[in-house]
């Protein structure tokens, strides 16, 4: 089974991962689902991820975050730009969710970052997702 969407899928596995206190989750690997993991891992969402290569696509092992009680750090996760309605940002125009608690991830021209890098190095891009 192909799919047309490997960011919503890996969005979705990650929603509801976190939604059944899962400790990782298991997706598709390619490089804008790595960018996406490195940025949630950098920001402090998840633990960590670990690319497993197989002789196919490969997988990509994403250990997920908790808080001090058992609360989970990702409340919301949300796909904005889709395959049929592409959405893009100017540096000055990417949002920042929840007056900066949350996070936007955006693909560059210098690969996927979030939205405190995309104003540190003044780029604009693809809005993927935001993440609360």
């Amino acid at each position: 089974m192909s799919i047309s969407d490997p960011v919503a899928d890996m969005l979705t596995r990650i929603r509801n991962a976190t939604r059944n206190r899962s400790k990782s989750v298991v997706v598709l690997n390619n490089k804008i689902c790595q960018g996406v993991a490195k940025t949630l891992q950098t920001e402090g969402y998840i633990n960590g991820f670990e690319v497993v290569e197989d002789n196919k696509q490969g997988t990509i092992h994403v250990d997920l975050k908790y808080g001090p009680r058992g609360e989970a750090l990702i409340h919301e996760i949300k796909r904005m730009s889709k395959p049929g309605c592409r959405v893009y940002r100017q540096v000055d125009n990417i949002p920042s969710p929840m007056q900066g608690l949350g996070i936007s991830i955006v693909s560059t021209n210098k690969g996927v970052l979030s939205d405190r890098q995309c104003r540190e190095e003044r780029v604009g891009g693809e809005l993927l997702c935001t993440v609360l």
